[in-house]
């Protein structure tokens, strides 16, 4: 898997969290079938445990030997590359023997020995830009990962908090972390969150696709996006899942965007 310039667009998605084995499969085989239609490359992502949660009645997970077992078993079986997150250092280890790429939190971006336990592992680190972090603080990251011996850092932008309860996204953040020289990808369905409505975070899906499409035009290496068949039954982030039968279309809609970007000279992802 490659972030960056190439003619396939990276995708990182899959369903929030780790659920049931029969989630996982439904949406490995979607993703594999969209692959073979499109010049896409995708990275399934799902969460085996969710640590932040906003009510300790919410749901976190099936067990964390069960729901990273089944990401190894997705890895294996379609031949996947495979993403989640951790949320304390000594979880590093344990995703680095089922994933290719770990996953920073944004609201662990700045906890200097998760990025550096994630980054002695070798595999591949994307850092989530806190929302309440200034892209330029993004470098500090990646340095924190590349001093610990591994240059394979991936940053992603996933909006700024605006007051309480809404987030906006400012593209300018792309350009500014693209200029630290490591690939930027565009987490389409997290920026579209409401954080904390009423013990929960809500979203407002509609606004995925245009925004996705906007940061496609800024120029971007990869777009991130959690997606699940049936979002209103989702145990997490509910209202900001893209439905999984609307993802290829959106994916070709942003395929559109990139190929006139190459076609008029300009830089891409």
């Amino acid at each position: 898997m490659t972030f960056g310039r190439s003619n396939r667009l990276a995708v990182i998605a899959g369903p929030c969290l780790v659920e049931s084995e029969k989630l996982l499969r439904t949406v490995a085989e979607e993703l594999l079938r969209i692959e073979s239609r499109l010049p896409v490359d995708f990275v399934f992502k799902s969460s085996y445990r969710k640590a932040n949660r906003t009510s300790g009645a919410s749901f976190t997970g099936i067990g964390d030997d069960a729901a990273l077992g089944l990401l190894a078993r997705v890895r294996k079986e379609y031949d996947l590359p495979t993403l989640t997150d951790i949320h304390d250092a000594s979880e590093a280890s344990l995703a680095a023997d089922v994933c290719d790429v770990i996953q920073i939190p944004a609201f662990l971006s700045r906890q200097t020995d998760v990025l550096i336990a994630a980054a002695k592992t070798g595999r591949a680190v994307e850092v989530k830009k806190g929302q309440f972090m200034s892209p330029d603080d993004m470098r500090f990251a990646k340095s924190k990962i590349q001093e610990a011996g591994n240059d394979r850092v991936i940053l992603a932008e996933r909006g700024t908090f605006f007051g309480y309860g809404d987030l906006v996204v400012d593209f300018r953040s792309l350009v500014t972390m693209r200029s630290f020289g490591a690939p930027v990808i565009y987490d389409a369905t997290h920026s579209v969150q409401r954080p904390s409505q009423n013990g929960v975070s809500s979203g407002n899906r509609e606004f995925i696709a245009p925004l996705a499409r906007a940061a496609m035009a800024v120029g971007i290496d990869g777009i991130f996006i959690e997606t699940h068949p049936n979002p209103a039954e989702a145990k997490s982030d509910k209202d900001s899942q893209l439905p999984l039968n609307q993802l290829e279309g959106l994916l070709e809609e942003l395929l559109r965007v990139r190929e006139a970007l190459i076609a008029g000279g300009k830089e891409h992802g």
